[in-house]
This record gives structure tokens, sequence and C-alpha cells, in this order.
């Protein structure tokens, strides 16, 4: 596609149309207080972390948040099990106490539908690979939601994030994405993002009765949710994959 990719700080115009696009995420996903939460302050506090692409008529059809954070000052670089949420956490914490940054970590590539299969989300990563790169940064990391996995919810997020095709690359196609562009798998975060609600919010949110206790297989979620009906709620805690980038 013939698009052109810009950070949001040069374009501060596109930052209303950015979220107006197609878009398919489930339901669920919306109600994680941390990306609730903070998910709008990249693009008030942080443009130039925003990269966004629009078509030959200006229309946003995909978008790319990351996020400066200070990695190397906590626990010898080590990247956390709470993945998603505690990246997001740890990057406002930092900008709230003036904390140097020294990596960037994507949160989000989001593709409008009607983009779709034509290559843009590979271009949406170098472009945030690149925007890390331009600002200083040596390394880009991302806690990668593998966007196959919810085809197998039963399957252990350990064996399928390492589980790969006959030429050695990724069985999941987000994590090929990432390997081709030169990352690499660092580990599983186990509880990247944890979304509870009351079994009625839950009832509203999939369709699903959510009246028996166990786990409950929802569409769009990599792992069951876990629902207790008796007292009234459920649980779902979403693994991720983290990727490194060396730049």
């Amino acid at each position: 596609m013939d698009l052109k990719i810009t950070t949001l700080a040069e374009r501060p115009e596109l930052a209303g149309p950015l979220w107006n696009m197609a878009e398919d995420w489930p339901e669920f996903i919306l109600h994680d207080p941390v990306g609730w939460s903070l998910i709008g302050r990249i693009v008030a506090e942080l443009p130039e972390y925003v990269v966004v692409a629009t078509d030959p008529e200006g229309k946003v059809v995909a978008r790319g948040f990351s996020v400066p954070f200070a990695l190397r000052a906590r626990a010898d670089g080590a990247l956390p099990d709470g993945g998603w949420d505690q990246v997001m956490l740890w990057a406002f914490s930092d900008l709230r106490h003036g904390k140097e940054a020294d990596t960037v970590s994507a949160v989000e590539i989001t593709v409008a539908e009607p983009a779709r299969g034509k290559g843009v989300s590979a271009l949406m990563l170098g472009a945030v690979r690149e925007n890390a790169r331009a600002r200083g940064f040596t390394e880009l990391v991302a806690p990668v939601r593998p966007n196959a996995k919810h085809r197998e919810p039963a399957t252990p997020i350990d064996e399928y994030a390492y589980r790969t095709r006959e030429d050695g690359l990724p069985y999941d196609p987000w994590l090929r994405v990432h390997v081709r562009a030169g990352g690499v798998i660092d580990k599983v975060a186990h509880a990247s993002m944890t979304v509870s609600g009351s079994t009625a919010q839950w009832r509203a949110w999939t369709g699903l009765p959510f009246d028996v206790a166990g786990e409950v297989e929802v569409a769009g979620a990599l792992v069951p949710v876990h629902c207790e009906p008796a007292r009234g709620y459920g649980v779902y805690v979403e693994p991720n994959v983290w990727v490194r980038h060396a730049l």
C-alpha cells in the first residue's frame, strides 16, 4: 500500500482520527484498567512515540504506540512478568518522576481491517523501531500478543510461544513478523494483562452465561477466563511474549 507514516508529534491533527479506525479488539480487552487509564495518555503526553499511517486519501489506516522507560535501573534489565500492564505503569511512573529512559517498549500496533493482509503490520513495526532508534535508543522491546493463540486457548503459552515452522520461524504470525524484523524471543510474560469483572459484566462482554465454575473459553481470549459464579466474578489473565529488538 502507498502509505504516509509519520509521528503524531509531526501531525497532531491526527490525534482524533487515529481512534476512529475500524478494528476488532475483543470487548473484554477494552476493560483492562491499566489500558483504560493510560493508553490515551500516550497520545496526549508522548506524541513523539506514536506513529500513524495514512492512505493517499489521508485516512488513518494504522497506528503504533510505544513508551520510553528505564529498564536497566530495574532488576538488572530483566523484562517484567507483568508484561504489558507493568511496562505501561513503569513508563508513566518514570515520566512523572523524571527518570531517564533507556529503552522503548512497543505497546500496540493496530491495522484497520480493510488494510490487513497487505504487509502493513511489518511496515508499522519497522516505523516503531526506526522511531526509537532515531531518538537515540539502542533497544526496543515488545510484550507481543500472539495473534493466532486465541484459536487454541488450552495450549500452554510456554509451548505455543516457542513453536516453530519447518523454516525455523515462529508458528504464530505476529511473532513471526517480529522475528523477521530482527527480534528475539526473550521470555513469556505470564501475567501481562488482567481483566476482572462481575459475572454480569462478563455476560455482557461475551454473550456467554458465565454460570459454571471453572475455565470458560471466550472468543478472542488467548487463555480461558476463570469463572467463580458463586462469588459473582470472572478473571482473565492474559500471557504475552516478550521480544527484544536490538536497534
